[in-house]
């Protein structure tokens, strides 16, 4: 734009260059640095002059192939994350479909929200401790309470167990993120067009039918931002596996980003192997994105676009062909 001679674009670049040379210096230089440590054999806590593997994809290999410890890890991350995102996406959908609904009228929803969304904002280690006390043994409420109820005899070691330590991390996983996930969700909803449901209301359409066939293809892009911000939350796990259990029992929590503080900043400071372990964290989440975008698209504006491409080139054709008779 230009007034009066002053061009006030320039503005723009200056206001947004503090942030890009934020961006460059914290994130690029830092994810550029790791994946050429990769490649080297960068290792000690005095790290000597580096090289680059006679084999550069050294230590890619020996990961994948001679390193059971991070295939474990990267089961157990894949795990821990179907376990708490399928219920905290089901239980989120449900209670949208909940508030939303204007025909129930939800009395005082500000304050479940705030509620609900409460577990979000608890740090990290304070989450840690209280489980940790809850599911404590021999004496613990958990345990106390199973012995109340009489749905045991003798106290359960519920944090030596593989299945119920997994079960715990995943559970406060859950717990912690399905508020924010409903928060989302919810402003979703609140930017659909009102006609929509208006209209199904007059056509008849049921709470059910109206939630299935038009809020949730609605939904379709913040479905989207959920699955994919959950999806990078879930494969940099780290907070909460650590601080409860340290990867135990017999590391069955242990997640891939523990795996990659565990050798990038204890024992042998194997740099070169953890970089590569974020190289293929990094691959993998790049992957698994472009496949959600692929299996989110719009397909009835692929199938429009489709249509038009095809209408030109069919136009174009009847030219070519009328000036070829001409």
């Amino acid at each position: 734009m230009r007034r009066k001679g002053v061009s006030y674009s320039k503005y723009g670049y200056i206001f947004t260059l503090p942030f890009v040379l934020a961006f460059l210096i914290f994130s690029l230089y830092p994810i550029v640095y790791t994946a050429v440590i990769g490649f080297t054999d960068m290792k000690g806590l005095i790290p000597k002059p580096i090289h680059i593997m006679d084999n550069p994809f050294q230590n890619f290999k020996d990961l994948l192939f001679d390193n059971p410890t991070f295939i474990k890890s990267l089961t157990n991350t894949g795990l821990l994350w179907v376990l708490n995102f399928v219920p905290q996406m089901l239980l989120a959908l449900l209670l949208t479909a909940w508030f939303t609904n204007k025909r129930m009228n939800i009395k005082g929803q500000g304050a479940f929200k705030v509620l609900l969304y409460m577990p979000n904002i608890i740090t990290a280690s304070t989450i840690a401790i209280l489980f940790n006390s809850l599911f404590a043994y021999p004496m613990g409420p958990i345990n106390s309470l199973f012995e109340m109820l009489g749905w045991s005899d003798a106290p359960i070691f519920f944090l030596q167990d593989k299945t119920t330590a997994r079960g715990i991390v995943a559970f406060i996983q859950f717990w912690m993120w399905y508020g924010n996930t409903m928060i989302v969700l919810i402003a979703g909803v609140m930017g659909i067009n009102p006609a929509l449901f208006e209209s199904a209301a007059i056509d008849g359409a049921n709470g059910v039918q109206t939630f299935f066939r038009i809020t949730l293809p609605s939904l379709r892009t913040i479905l989207l931002f959920t699955l994919i911000t959950s999806m990078v939350g879930g494969l940099t796990m780290f907070d909460i596996p650590q601080l409860f259990l340290a990867g135990g029992p017999d590391d069955s929590t242990m997640t891939t980003s523990m795996f990659i503080y565990g050798q990038a900043f204890k024992g042998s400071y194997m740099y070169n192997r953890a970089a590569a372990a974020s190289m293929i964290m990094f691959l993998i989440t790049a992957v698994l994105s472009s496949l959600l975008f692929f299996l989110m698209r719009d397909r009835d504006a692929a199938r429009l676009k489709k249509a038009e491409k095809m209408k030109r080139r069919a136009a174009r054709s009847a030219q070519a062909t009328t000036a070829r008779e001409v």
